[in-house]
């Protein structure tokens, strides 16, 4: 089957963290969408974060950010959002200040922090954002049209078990999932990049069988298995790569780009 629609992860996939897209990554869709392709970037970053990446591809393509929570044209063009429930983010919050543990949020795509850490400094630095400080009382003035919270911590350990205590105790309200070793994210139940894939693929007019998907990720695992052909990266997480029929190569060896003539424009 031709592969009409070709959605990317950012980070691990077709660049690497905090780095730009190669050439010969940036070279291979272009070649795509000469070809005909439509290509989608599908990332848990923030829009402002992932449009840059957009603009180094020199190329016009739709951009999923926020695991699925919005979907924007890289001209700016709402596509789709769907938020979390304010009540739901209050609690979240009360949760997390109870526990301790660091949370952060995203509303209108500003990220707001209730205190600058190590962690939020490597965030920034990663994603090439700037996080506003307005304390937890803040963080409690910001709970409309939030499209994800993120906790950030260095123990692995303490990140699982605050991803398991949130689906404990908020059931069906929260989707929840992990894009990095120090990431764990929180969307509204139901909002992933599967989801997000779905909603421009039927806007496109393009079958399930005729999408590829690429990632390294545990938040790219729905969007994977729930297209037609789904890609693992070399240096993908050992869950992801069990998921998927087919393996490129790293980032680091431009398994993207590879991923591209092996599947597509072979």
């Amino acid at each position: 089957m031709m592969i009409k629609l070709f959605v990317t992860d950012i980070d691990g996939t077709l660049l690497p963290i905090g780095g730009k897209a190669s050439p010969a990554n940036v070279d291979a869709v272009q070649k795509m969408i000469r070809a005909g392709v439509k290509v989608v970037i599908a990332t848990g970053r923030m829009y402002c974060a992932a449009k840059p990446i957009a603009e180094q591809l020199g190329v016009p393509v739709p951009i999923i950010s926020y695991n699925g929570a919005l979907i924007k044209s890289s001209a700016g063009e709402v596509l789709h959002t769907h938020y979390m429930d304010a009540a739901v983010v209050l609690k979240l919050l009360d949760f997390f200040e109870e526990r301790g543990r660091h949370v952060q949020s995203y509303s209108d795509d500003v990220l707001y922090v209730p205190v600058v850490n190590d962690g939020v400094r490597y965030y920034e630095t990663t994603q090439k954002v700037q996080a506003v400080n307005v304390g937890w009382d803040g963080m409690r003035e910001h709970v409309k049209e939030v499209t994800k919270l993120l906790s950030i911590s260095d123990d692995g350990d303490e990140l699982v078990d605050s991803m398991n205590a949130v689906r404990k105790n908020f059931g069906g309200q929260v989707e929840v999932t992990r894009s990095h070793p120090m990431f764990a994210e929180f969307m509204a139940s139901g909002v992933t990049k599967a989801g997000a894939i779905k909603i421009l693929a039927d806007k496109f007019g393009i079958s399930n069988d005729e999408t590829l998907a690429i990632g390294d990720g545990e938040n790219d695992l729905a969007m994977l298995t729930s297209v037609g052909v789904g890609v693992a990266m070399g240096n993908a997480v050992p869950a992801v790569k069990a998921a998927c029929k087919y393996i490129t190569d790293t980032c680091e060896n431009d398994g993207f780009a590879k991923a591209v003539y092996d599947y597509v424009l072979r």
